[in-house]
């Protein structure tokens, strides 16, 4: 998943601050809906002397509504009450489709603060192909893994076991780099640069409809000297397991703002 913190940065902050506390995990994907959402962040379940016993994570307080990305495929967004849009707590859901006509100006736009990228969403379909059992109130959609219908374990939800945080300065996926980059030390920008040659060399092109100013941005970024034309991006991830560090690319083509990929660790 990448966070949009500049997007989105109240609801980022909230979001790691759960993730800090290890509140995510063992919780359970406690709601799947074919063709619109699978959700969790809620809940942990254990088995009890009486059958299973679902809990509720403790919460931290509401936070502010910060509705600005359309609630597309692959995009997480936060739940919330109904008729109440600063009531998200610690819930979130994955879009299956394309959700923007609904979710978008519902209850004042479901904030998206983040994607599922590389296969992430191979699993998260894999998840909303599974059955579900209605549990009653609140989980009346829960998916389960192997439940034969008599006696439901621990072992038959769908749990976080793991979660794992990591500091990138960019993303490179479907062939777009995405980062955020300080020109000669002056402008914080967001940008977002196009894979348009690998051979012989990869060059990048920016997209001048991606390029954002911001006021205040991470503290991981990269840099641009126009002196010399030379950009630095300190790490960027390129797969679920792959990291490369220290980024150098030339600036080669000044009109079209296209650069050239010199090296990397």
């Amino acid at each position: 998943m990448e966070l949009f913190e500049t997007q989105a940065p109240k609801t980022t902050t909230n979001f790691l601050n759960y993730v800090d506390s290890s509140s995510y995990i063992n919780n359970i994907i406690h709601r799947s809906i074919s063709d619109f959402i699978v959700q969790s962040g809620g809940f942990n379940a254990a088995d009890g002397e009486n059958g299973i016993v679902i809990t509720p994570i403790n919460t931290f307080p509401p936070i502010e509504n910060e509705f600005k990305v359309s609630n597309t495929r692959g995009t997480v967004a936060m739940a919330k009450q109904g008729g109440d849009a600063d009531s998200a707590t610690s819930q979130w859901f994955v879009n299956l489709v394309d959700n923007s006509e609904n979710l978008n100006d519902q209850n004042g736009g479901f904030t998206v603060f983040g994607r599922v990228i590389f296969d992430g969403m191979t699993t998260i379909d894999s998840i909303a192909s599974l059955p579900t059992v209605n549990l009653g109130s609140g989980f009346v959609n829960t998916p389960t893994i192997n439940f034969d219908g008599r006696q439901l374990l621990a072992e038959n939800f769908v749990r976080i076991s793991n979660v794992e945080k990591i500091d990138a300065t960019g993303i490179f996926y479907e062939d777009v780099l995405s980062f955020v980059v300080t020109t000669s030390g002056i402008d914080l920008l967001e940008v977002k640069l196009n894979l348009v040659a690998t051979d012989p060399d990869y060059v990048f092109e920016l997209d001048p409809n991606s390029v954002t100013t911001l006021q205040t941005g991470p503290t991981n970024i990269a840099t641009f000297s126009a002196a010399n034309g030379l950009l630095t991006i300190p790490s960027v991830m390129i797969d679920t397991n792959t990291m490369v560090n220290n980024v150098q690319m030339n600036l080669t083509d000044a009109q079209s703002f296209r650069f050239t990929l010199l090296s990397f660790e």
